[in-house]
């Protein structure tokens, strides 16, 4: 009760004490990262493989085009433990800013964590602009300047109360990550089209069951990632449906012929290598690599 007693008071004065101009900053990046954890916990498809949300996903689009792209193919692996940790490390940071708990180190988390969002998904976005990422990055780094002041570096409070409050914090970020797993919001419709037969592992659907024209979207069996089939007088071919700007699913467009980007509009066009046509990335989809096998379409 005396550690909740102690951060709420130390809240009110710290919001009392600061200049308009970090009062700002402190409320939209805190808000903005306590929202940015809800998001994912309440996100039914965040953590489960195969669901066009999943971070599993994300990260193997991220890693088509990053500079740290090897890192993100080993988080992979990894992709719910990674997922939960972004998750709880986005509310403790929010938390933390808000109610003046470690400032200085939730800044620099915040600062660390948006810089190595644009490393992964927007740093060849283009104009540079168009990157939320690095924005929030020079947001965080100018919060944390403001409160640095003329030290040197952060101070740390390794104090026995430090310690409790630091602690109350990471509780409370946890229980807000159930609170938002027990909460969940409606799924994102998916355009996945569903089989009327299914086959063994690797088949994806029967030959006669796609007409010629025809696209089908199917998650992969390995990969564990949403991809779409079409079929053309020539043959079979697929691309995964995970766009190479911020991971958000594709959808095959038929007026276009394209398949686009719910999230920031870009657009690919699957008769030429599904390269990018329109939008903030220069990254062509994914190719899954698929064949006709007797009655079955499979993957290769």
């Amino acid at each position: 009760m005396n550690s909740l007693q102690s951060i709420s008071r130390g809240a009110v004065s710290s919001w009392r004490t600061q200049p308009n101009g970090q009062r700002l900053l402190r409320f939209f990046l805190g808000i903005t990262w306590v929202y940015a954890g809800w998001d994912k916990a309440s996100d039914p498809g965040f953590l489960t493989k195969g669901a066009p949300t999943y971070i599993g996903s994300q990260l193997a689009a991220y890693a088509q085009s990053s500079p740290i792209g090897s890192l993100l193919n080993h988080a992979v692996e990894h992709a719910a433990i990674v997922g939960t940790f972004v998750m709880i490390s986005e509310f403790a940071i929010g938390f933390a800013t808000l109610l003046n708990v470690a400032p200085t180190s939730a800044a620099f988390g915040g600062f660390a964590m948006a810089t190595g969002l644009w490393l992964s998904s927007s740093f060849h976005t283009s104009p540079y602009f168009l990157a939320s990422d690095s924005a929030y990055a020079i947001l965080w780094l100018a919060y944390l300047l403001h409160m640095i002041g003329k030290r040197k570096m952060p101070s740390a409070n390794i104090e026995r109360r430090g310690v409790i409050r630091t602690g109350a914090i990471g509780a409370l970020a946890v229980l807000a990550s159930f609170a938002g797993r027990a909460l969940p919001k409606a799924a994102a419709a998916s355009s996945s089209a569903k089989s009327t037969s299914k086959g063994a592992k690797g088949q994806i659907i029967k030959l006669a069951d796609l007409p010629t024209g025809g696209t089908f979207n199917f998650i992969h069996s390995t990969q564990g990632v949403p991809a779409i089939l079409f079929r053309t007088k020539v043959g079979v071919f697929a691309y995964s449906a995970i766009c190479t700007h911020q991971g958000c699913t594709v959808n095959y467009d038929k007026s276009s012929k394209h398949l686009i980007c719910p999230c920031h509009g870009a657009e690919f066009d699957p008769a030429s290598g599904a390269k990018a046509v329109a939008g903030p990335t220069q990254t062509p989809l994914g190719k899954i690599s698929v064949k006709v096998s007797g009655a079955w379409v499979v993957e290769a």
